[in-house]
């Protein structure tokens, strides 16, 4: 009988230590779900910002582990990037980002707006050369992209060429695009330009300049409205 006794006494204690434990594991569990991680420094060579279902939405990577893009879910061919940051909208398509880099030759820094299915329509741009006569250009440009060449036919269309490795095959294929209209074109430039003019510089829908306002590098002030040819409209 006192052996019964001794023996559901040690099985008590068994049951509270491991109430005890079970609570202590059940506690720790959702706290750790709930409390946020604080660092004072921290090194790394990339961070994905992913939501709750794992679809990508950001990365900030070192040039080394930068992202080579995304479009429709797929990861594009592998390519020298520089670091920064590269988003990701909820089609699984690169969206923007930005890019920054210098070295002893050159310099600068871009942040893009991408259109949807396809490159960049805006930037934010900065870019300097080194040397004696160093070019400095920065400022704001826009672009039309025409929304039935998206970015995964440009590819395909640009490595058919690469493939070929013929300069007038490939000059042929770009004026058909242009006559087509689904080649890029710029339209819009707001900043400093390599020959020192500051100003807004539009172009038309093919993108020939047709209007400037800007103050040249000798601090002359010149309005200009161009035909088609660049020469002065009438």
């Amino acid at each position: 009988m006192e052996k019964l006794i001794k023996e559901v006494r040690i099985l008590k204690i068994y049951a509270v230590s491991l109430t005890v434990l079970c609570g202590m594991f059940i506690f720790l569990a959702f706290k750790n779900q709930s409390s946020k991680e604080q660092f004072k420094e921290i090194d790394v060579e990339r961070i994905n910002i992913v939501e709750k279902d794992g679809t990508l939405k950001m990365v900030i990577s070192n040039k080394e582990r930068q992202h080579p893009g995304m479009i429709n879910h797929k990861e594009m061919m592998p390519r020298e990037r520089e670091a920064g940051l590269i988003f990701f909208n909820s089609l699984g398509d690169e969206c923007g980002g930005l890019i920054y880099d210098a070295n002893e030759k050159e310099s600068g820094m871009v942040y893009s707006v991408d259109q949807r299915n396809t490159d960049q329509i805006m930037q934010l741009q900065y870019f300097e050369g080194s040397g004696k006569d160093k070019k400095r250009v920065y400022g704001l440009k826009l672009w039309d992209r025409p929304d039935d060449f998206p970015l995964e036919e440009i590819i395909r269309f640009e490595d058919s060429l690469k493939k070929l490795n013929d300069p007038v095959a490939s000059k042929k294929a770009y004026a058909k695009l242009r006559e087509e209209g689904k080649l890029t074109n710029e339209r819009f430039f707001a900043g400093k330009t390599a020959d020192g003019d500051v100003g807004v510089f539009i172009r038309d829908t093919k993108g020939r300049v047709r209007l400037k306002l800007y103050v040249d590098k000798n601090n002359q002030t010149h309005i200009e409205n161009l035909d088609e040819n660049g020469n002065p409209a009438k």
